[in-house]
This record gives structure tokens, sequence and C-alpha cells, in this order.
């Protein structure tokens, strides 16, 4: 079971900087001084990325716990 805790800490490490990616993309297109429909449209392409990058981050989170709980 030890192998699904490195594991999952992995993919949440890797969710959390995707989420850190996300987070200075948009704070770069806040800083670029864009129009409200170009920071708009923006800030709409990172979205998915960002529900991906959660996703992977709560995976990861819940096989830590798993692999904790059957260890």
């Amino acid at each position: 079971m030890e192998i699904v805790i490195w594991l999952g800490a992995a993919l949440s490490l890797a969710g959390l900087a995707a989420l850190i990616w996300c987070i200075l993309k948009v704070w770069k297109a806040r800083k670029a001084g864009l129009s409200e429909t170009e920071l708009r449209a923006a800030v709409q392409k990172v979205v998915p990325l960002n529900t991906g990058a959660l996703f992977l981050s709560v995976i990861g989170l819940m096989m830590v716990v798993i692999g904790i709980l059957l260890s």
C-alpha cells in the first residue's frame, strides 16, 4: 500500500503545480491590461484546466487516504 500513498502524493503535487500554473496564467492576463472581453476569453480558456487540476489533486489525496487506511 505504500506505493498507493506515494502515487497519490505525486498526483496531488502535480495537481497543485497545475493549479499554480492556472493562477499565474490568469494573473498575467489581468496584468496585461486586456479589455473585459479579452480577459473573459483568457479566463474561460483556463477554467477547464483548473477543473482538471482540482480533480487530479482530489484523486491524489483520496489515494493517500486509502493507502493509509489499508496499510
